[in-house]
């Protein structure tokens, strides 16, 4: 992939085309402004990029392996090979960012880290951050989300974060979102606000990214030395964004590569509040301090999402993501909650990985683009295990004969 192209997007105010910015308090314009100046300049220096190269290696144990999955191959057609983020410290591709937001707070002098979490993964690995670096955590999340993804929630509390439960609205991401904001907003001096994908305001969207790019420059490297070519599609799920901005980055300018986007299609795409297709079936708006493609009700306000998955279940996307819809440089289509659960005990049962519901999105539509391109072969993002999901599969879906 060009530098050209990670140098062009963002822009200087923090746009990429006319998605992203910064709409937010003149009381945080300033502290966004050091942060964006602190990435700038510590993100280039050799003590911070060796330290985090240590910290991948040693504490997070990347480079995550490729994967072929034989048997799947075998019964759908295609060759499916899958990029191991279930294996990265923590069962998920969201220590990638936290661990580079974390050191980036260390040098700002920071002294709390503040997140939302959905599915628990981002809050589980700030707080796995916060205690390798010796800071104050809190996350925010809603009360469905603690329910439906406790074992992360015992995670958070045992690595030393305090939990916020968050009972406004549907209890769910975007409710835990506007909490976490509210609390940065009391003090930013002392506390930075660890956003957990793609999205928010500048300089998030592009710092979450440019951590999250060694998902992509290994699996090509991977996968090239696996196969002496590049993978026919590419596939990863989509909510805010930060797993499928990590690995499509290194595919944007290989023309052969289709890159697909995958988003909830939950219960039905007919009706408001049944589904977080964002990309699908949205439009330009503004949420959380940035402009993207967003679900919207008949008053311009965000509207009520669902998924299966809790980490998908938001109303807006990333800016990055909104343009590449525009340029067409990917395809964002939508898998049901039933495709998802159906894929979730497909992996499981025929590879012997089991995935979290929203990497089991990205599996579901690689089963199909595998029966319909039989001759093709699709790598598929897996973003993160399922072991959190056990619970809430098993009591609202039974185990399979």
């Amino acid at each position: 992939m060009s530098e050209n192209y990670f140098k062009k997007y963002p822009n200087k105010e923090g746009f990429f085309n006319e998605y992203g910015g910064a709409f937010i308090p003149p009381q945080l314009e300033e502290e966004m402004k050091k942060i964006n100046d602190a990435y700038f300049s510590i993100s280039k220096s050799h003590k911070f990029i060796s330290e985090l190269r240590d910290i991948r290696k040693h504490f997070q144990g990347r480079p995550t392996p490729v994967y072929h999955c034989h048997r799947l191959s075998q019964k759908y057609g295609g060759q499916i090979y899958l990029k191991r983020e279930d294996l990265n410290h923590t069962g998920a591709h969201k220590l990638n960012h936290c661990m580079g937001e974390a050191l980036l707070a260390k040098h700002l002098g920071k002294k709390k880290l503040i997140a939302e979490t959905g599915a628990g993964q981002h809050g589980v690995a700030l707080a796995t951050a916060a205690a390798y670096f010796g800071l104050e955590c809190e996350i925010h999340m809603g009360e469905v989300d603690i329910a439906k993804e406790y074992p992360n929630v015992l995670r958070m509390k045992i690595l030393g974060a305090t939990v916020v439960p968050v009972t406004h609205g549907l209890k769910t991401l975007k409710e835990a979102v506007d909490s976490a904001f509210g609390a940065y907003l009391q003090d930013p001096i002392n506390t930075i606000y660890c956003i957990g994908s793609v999205v928010g305001p500048h300089p998030f969207p592009m710092m979450v990214r440019d951590f999250q790019r060694v998902v992509g420059i290994e699996a090509k490297d991977q996968f090239f030395d696996m196969t002496g070519e590049l993978p026919d599609n590419v596939v990863a799920c989509v909510g805010g964004g930060s797993n499928a901005m990590g690995i499509f980055s290194a595919f944007l300018e290989d023309e052969e590569c289709k890159l697909y986007g995958i988003e909830p299609g939950g219960k039905s795409l007919e009706t408001i509040g049944e589904h977080a297709a964002t990309m699908t079936l949205g439009s330009p708006g503004i949420i959380h301090g940035f402009k993207c493609y967003t679900l919207q009700d008949e008053n311009g306000e965000p509207a009520p999402v669902h998924s299966i998955a809790s980490g998908l279940d938001y109303p807006g996307v990333g800016p990055e993501h909104s343009m590449l819809k525009d340029l067409e440089k990917v395809t964002y289509d939508c898998i049901s909650d039933k495709e998802c659960i159906d894929a979730f005990f497909e992996l499981s049962r025929m590879e012997g990985i089991i995935p979290a519901l929203e990497s089991a999105h990205a599996v579901a539509y690689a089963l199909k683009l595998a029966k319909e391109n039989p001759k093709q072969s699709i790598l598929v993002n897996l973003s993160g295990r399922g072991d959190k999901d056990l619970d809430y599969v098993v009591e609202n879906y039974g185990i399979p004969k």
